[in-house]
């Protein structure tokens, strides 16, 4: 067959290229598949070479598994003898075969995983005799991988401060329990292949001339020990053909450096560089706005990305008052478009944060719809959430055995399980649940118990705690409670290691901490029963047409017909962490880029006008990055905060899970292609968030202000203040105040029920 059939002109000169180090820049969806899976035909077919001698390595099985069935339906049969897989499994083929070159090692080798991982940390940790708790297992974990990604063994690690000089002695331990066990890490499998063929040329050179044609997928999103090794192994011929796009490297966290696209380069000055820019996925006015986006940064290669599709829907900002209502407007945008013969499983919703996802999920729940929710547990079943609201629980009722047992050693507290049973059969002797009887004991130490001094100082540590929590939790709102709780059980330093995840983690309980305050009025138990009406509701999965949540950093590699990307504030996309970082902001403008490239037909970006943030309510900022995109592309949503208009009916009535009940789309892709861009033209008035008191729907008229400098005000909650500063935003009055015990606040005036005062 004609290889070459089919293929843009970009494409064939990539494919049918002369061997040697060539760079093929793919923007996103140019089909950078299509051109690895034909190249790799093209070799054995037009060029003769020896699918023994060609290695093929991307970042995922599923990748892997994909290239192999295009090679071999291309090829009308099987690729036998082509090393083709992630970089992990290519070096775990090599070491199998070459170990026995590594001191301590034999070729029954077992790998351990995550789990096995900290097992291990902790004991080296205990070897050391170092506290756990100081220097946590996660967070020594992070710096031995990072270590090992820069190609850094333990006796290479160079301790520069104290917490340095603990990983070194961490990791130089933890590589002693590991060989002893025969075992490596992950990290380890790309380690010891690079150490391999630098201890060892004549085995380095045996695989060079073996894999004489190297092609690597996402070249991106490489670190260093990968970079290496591919360097090495392409040495010898120079046969290396590398597809990536530095414009969608989002995974720095992990290690990625899309830098090396640039050390390719240095490292063949004489390769061929291909740009791949017709696009096969997204609309030209979609391509637009994200060109304009990524433009910005700097040190990048432009690809002028075009396509057929002329054209397009115009991308749609919408502000919400706050993330219930833009989580409302989320649910009621997508009903409009399935009334319009949308399928609900063409939408996808993306978010920077994990956090994100609460408000979200509450306004599908809120409506009685489906979804999928992609990457990452339900926001009511993660565990720090099911931790924290554990607490509260057993706060609220301290007969609750189920909340004691999840807690009582969280965060670790010295009562080990062996505790825990006694606690248990003591409770039953003395006709009490195992909390009343760890209050008791607490209240009284002349009680008789069956427990060690060590046992029943913790055990009473812990009853002095829930005794205080529960004499103030009819007094003190579900918000101050919650506070008191992760203060004085440090819960933060457990789960929050100073890693990406940890932070995350984090982000979960400052997001609970906001639904908390948001329930100050209400009772402790009134907010339990609303959080597991809420939670229970959640367990509901949506089948395959439903539409799909996930985080910006899980969408890489995915497609939909429509995106909504939520959130699109400072502090959010970009995130708070980058704002002072030139290398951070770069990369939350990639991962903007990448949220926008994933769509076909529409995108809808959101943003509130306040949003609870780490616990803390607040004006939001719009993203800079909204800034970038042109005003030809994009519109204001009607019904936006600042021009929310009633709808004669509520949109959200359609079972979506139900296919009887639901309106009927096309299903295809083509099908999809083939409508007229003029069918969504017309956009019928969104109604109100369902979260949104009657007092907050915003009126088109003009507006006065109503409050100057200087003048004293009252506040409901906040108290008396000075109104410090008042002007017009969008049709509401935005006034800061200086409250006296309160401090400065920004507040919405139509919302804050500010009362002037004489």
């Amino acid at each position: 067959m004609d290889l070459l059939h089919g293929l843009n002109p970009a494409q064939r000169a990539a494919v049918s290229a002369e061997p040697g180090p060539i760079l093929v820049l793919a923007g996103p969806g140019s089909g950078k598949t299509r051109v690895l899976t034909h190249r790799i035909a093209y070799l054995v077919t037009e060029l003769g070479v020896a699918p023994w001698h060609i290695m093929a390595v991307t970042f995922t099985n599923k990748a892997a598994r994909e290239m192999r069935e295009r090679i071999e339906k291309l090829m009308g049969g099987s690729m036998r003898g082509v090393m083709m897989g992630t970089f992990h499994s290519s070096c775990v083929r090599i070491l199998r075969r070459e170990v026995d070159h590594l001191v301590g090692y034999d070729r029954n080798f077992v790998i351990f995983d995550s789990d096995d991982q900290k097992q291990v940390v902790k004991q080296a940790l205990k070897d050391l005799n170092l506290d756990d708790k100081r220097f946590q297992p996660a967070k020594m974990l992070s710096g031995i991988s990072t270590a090992k990604s820069e190609l850094v063994t333990a006796e290479q690690y160079e301790a520069a401060n104290y917490v340095a000089e603990i990983t070194k002695r961490v990791y130089k331990r933890y590589q002693e329990i590991l060989i002893a066990n025969n075992a490596m890490d992950f990290d380890d499998l790309l380690l010891n292949t690079v150490l391999l063929f630098d201890g060892n040329p004549d085995v380095l050179r045996a695989y060079q001339e073996r894999y004489q044609h190297i092609l690597v997928d996402e070249f991106q999103d490489t670190n260093s020990v990968q970079y290496e090794l591919v360097k090495r192994l392409s040495a010898l011929h120079q046969h290396i053909f590398v597809v990536g796009d530095a414009d969608q490297s989002i995974y720095k966290w992990r290690g990625a450096d899309f830098r090396n696209i640039r050390r390719f380069e240095k490292q063949f000055p004489g390769a061929r560089q291909i740009l791949l820019e017709q696009n096969y996925r997204s609309t030209q006015l979609i391509l637009d706005a994200a060109k304009a986006v990524i433009k910005r940064n700097s040190d990048r290669v432009h690809k002028e990305l075009f396509t057929e599709r002329r054209g397009g829907e115009r991308l749609v900002i919408h502000e919400a008052y706050n993330e219930s209502d833009e989580g409302q407007y989320v649910v009621d945008s997508i009903a409009m478009l399935t009334a319009q013969g949308r399928e609900p499983g063409d939408v996808a919703v993306m978010y920077r944060t994990n956090a994100q996802s609460r408000a979200l999920e509450e306004a599908f729940i809120r409506a009685g719809l489906p979804y999928r929710l992609v990457g990452a547990q339900r926001f009511y079943g993660r565990r720090e959430v099911k931790d924290v609201i554990a607490y509260l629980r057993l706060i609220h009722n301290p007969r609750d055995d189920v909340s004691f047992g999840r807690i009582i050693n969280v965060p670790k507290r010295a009562i080990g399980r062996t505790t825990q049973m006694q606690i248990q059969q003591y409770a039953q002797q003395i006709g009490f649940s195992s909390a009343e009887a760890v209050m008791l004991l607490a209240g009284d130490a002349t009680l008789p118990h069956p427990f060690s001094a060590r046992a029943f100082n913790a055990l009473s540590h812990f009853g002095n705690l829930l005794n205080g929590w529960v004499a103030v939790r009819d007094a003190m709102p579900v918000g101050e409670l919650l506070d008191l709780v992760l203060e004085q059980t440090d819960y933060r330093s457990y789960i929050d290691d100073d890693t990406p995840e940890g932070a995350s983690r984090w982000e979960n309980v400052i997001e609970l901490r906001g639904v908390a305050s948001e329930a100050d009025d209400t009772s402790l138990a009134d907010f339990l029963e609303q959080v597991a009406l809420v939670a229970d509701a959640d367990r509901t999965e949506g089948g395959p047409n439903a539409p799909t949540l996930l985080t910006l950093h899980a969408a890489k590699g995915l497609e939909f017909p429509i995106v909504f990307i939520t959130g699109v504030e400072d502090g959010i996309l970009p995130h708070s962490r980058s704002l002072d970082d030139m290398e951070e902001m770069a990369e939350e403008r990639r991962l903007f880029y990448v949220g926008l490239t994933r769509a076909e037909d529409r995108v809808y970006l959101t943003r509130t006008f306040r949003r609870t943030l780490w616990g803390n309510s607040d004006v939001a900022v719009p993203s800079r990055f909204l800034q970038d995109l042109p005003a030809d592309v994009v519109e204001s949503a009607a019904g936006s905060h600042s021009s929310r208009q009633q709808s004669q009916s509520r949109m959200t009535s359609w079972n979506w899970s139900n296919p009887d009940n639901a309106p009927r789309g096309r299903s295809t892709h083509r099908a999809r292609a083939s409508r007229p861009t003029t069918e969504y033209r017309t956009r019928q008035p969104l109604p109100p968030s369902r979260s949104a008191q009657p007092e907050r729907e915003r009126q088109s008229a003009p507006i006065q202000a109503q409050f100057k400098t200087g003048q004293r005000v009252r506040h409901g909650k906040f108290g008396e203040g000075i109104v410090i500063e008042s002007k017009l935003t969008g049709n509401d009055e935005e006034v800061t105040v200086a409250f006296s015990a309160a401090g400065i606040k920004r507040l919405a005036a139509s919302f804050a029920k500010l009362e002037l005062l004489e």
